[in-house]
């Protein structure tokens, strides 16, 4: 992902005239989709000779779903962004007899722990209709135990030793990884595939010694970061002219009261943490930690392992009840992005996942909860600094693209864990009007120009709109009808 922010530092937004590997992009005036029709209702998916993966349960999946979409931009758009991970993003084989799939996060060409599990996640409920689909999702959480092995506090991954453009970052660089960057969801994303992957199928196989192993790595390094006795053995400093690709305290970040919540130095974003207590991805940990806790249970057998899992979920837990919450002067009672556990909070959210935005889709809180009801409404205002409105719409941004730059991803976030019909059709209106003529999402676009726009092939975001409008058709159909 810092790789994006080189791009922008160097090349500014992307307009959608730049095209895409294995993917067909028109050239875009700019305007809104609905004037562009002939052109954005094209297909734009690779030819079937030069996908990646082929599934033919997710080529059905796709043909059901778009025939009961009314509005035809919006039904060639799920066409497009729904499989864009099979297609353009993964390498499967079998590797010693054991399936393993690398997964690409788009146009950088390194493998993210968070991304890897987010892009596959939608394609868990087909599994069982498709068995080559269900051992490239195996694959996946072969290839994370791997990478995990290696090195638990990094983020990105190599497809081998092969070195990277990061490798004179002030850490402890390997030639398998591209990125170290610490951030708690890297290691939260691989349970929350692996125990989805196992309640979705009830294969087990993927659960051998050396997933335990990383499983109990994760676990030493949640632990190793609450830092009760000293600061770890993870720092990170990069020679850069950007304050977020580094580390404040020596490359330990600033300073925390060790009140039982994991550091992460880092965001979802690759941005660094101002208060390295982050308070999203706390939540996800005591989440990941009671679905660890019940496969070491139920899948290993070990009733110790599973004990531990649970008592660090319910310390984290209790801890989060009485730091995370904070008094905000206009909203009250609501959850703060970032402290420090000497009593100092950071309000606002970022796009990224997890955040505060997307707890409820995460299964991290209800989202009928009093408090998550009233941090929604401070995240979705202007009281919010990363909330941007303009002329091509609203929704919230990240400090990685600057300001006056929504993304997509918390637009679709925002209609995933939204209960109200109005309010998801005018997210589904607002992602459908800002591919600037590509027919896919983007990371972000200007709030008043959404032909200016970061990263032309991000994956995550497509498939995760899949996930959305699959959500509807199953959920609220009569809103995909219009």
């Amino acid at each position: 992902m810092t790789s994006r922010r080189k791009f922008i530092k160097t090349g500014g937004f992307a307009l959608a005239a730049l095209t895409i590997p294995n993917i067909h992009l028109p050239i875009s005036n700019g305007s809104n989709n609905r004037n562009n029709d002939s052109i954005n209702l094209r297909n734009k998916r690779p030819e079937k000779s030069e996908r990646k993966f082929i599934s033919q349960a997710v080529d059905d999946k796709i043909q059901e779903v778009k025939d009961a979409i009314g509005n035809k931009e919006l039904a060639s758009m799920f066409e497009n962004c729904y499989p864009n991970t099979l297609d353009t993003t993964v390498k499967f084989q079998m590797l010693n007899g054991k399936p393993d799939t690398f997964v690409i996060t788009g146009d950088i060409n390194a493998m993210w722990l968070r991304d890897s599990s987010a892009q596959v996640f939608p394609y868990l409920p087909l599994a069982n209709k498709d068995e080559k689909l269900k051992s490239l999702l195996a694959g996946v959480i072969n290839r994370q135990t791997k990478c995990i092995l290696i090195d638990p506090y990094a983020n990105a991954f190599n497809y081998g030793p092969t070195g990277s453009e990061w490798d004179k970052d002030l850490t402890e660089m390997k030639p398998e990884l591209h990125e170290r960057k610490w951030e708690v969801d890297s290691l939260c994303y691989p349970i929350r595939l692996a125990y989805n992957y196992w309640k979705t199928t009830g294969d087990v196989s993927c659960f051998d010694g050396n997933w335990k192993s990383a499983m109990e790595l994760i676990l030493k390094t949640f632990k190793q970061q609450q830092r009760k006795k000293n600061q770890g053995p993870y720092k990170f400093q990069r020679i850069t002219a950007w304050q977020s690709d580094t580390v404040a305290g020596g490359g330990y970040g600033n300073p925390i009261k060790p009140v039982g919540l994991i550091c992460s130095i880092f965001r979802p974003s690759d941005d660094s943490t101002i208060f390295p207590l982050l308070i999203p991805s706390n939540y996800f940990a005591v989440t990941s930690l009671k679905q660890l806790a019940e496969m070491f249970s139920k899948i290993i057998k070990s009733e110790d392992i599973a004990r531990q899992c649970s008592e660090l979920a319910s310390e984290v837990e209790i801890a989060l009840q009485k730091y995370a919450n904070a008094i905000h002067l206009r909203y009250g009672k609501i959850l703060a992005y970032e402290v420090d556990g000497f009593g100092n909070q950071i309000f606002m959210d970022d796009a990224n996942v997890p955040s505060l935005l997307a707890l409820p889709y995460l299964r991290c809180i209800s989202s009928s909860d009093i408090l998550y009801k009233n941090t929604r409404k401070f995240l979705l205002s202007d009281s919010n600094p990363y909330f941007f409105k303009g002329k091509a719409g609203e929704g919230i941004g990240s400090a990685h693209t600057g300001i006056n730059k929504i993304w997509p991803l918390s637009i679709i976030i925002q209609a995933l864990t939204s209960t109200n019909d109005e309010e998801i059709s005018q997210c589904l209106k607002t992602l459908e009007n800002n591919t600037a003529g590509t027919g896919f999402m983007h990371e972000s676009f200007d709030k008043d120009n959404p032909a200016k726009f970061s990263r032309k092939w991000f994956a995550w975001a497509n498939t995760l709109f899949g996930e959305l409008i699959i959500k509807l058709y199953e959920e609220k159909p009569y809103l995909l009808k219009a």
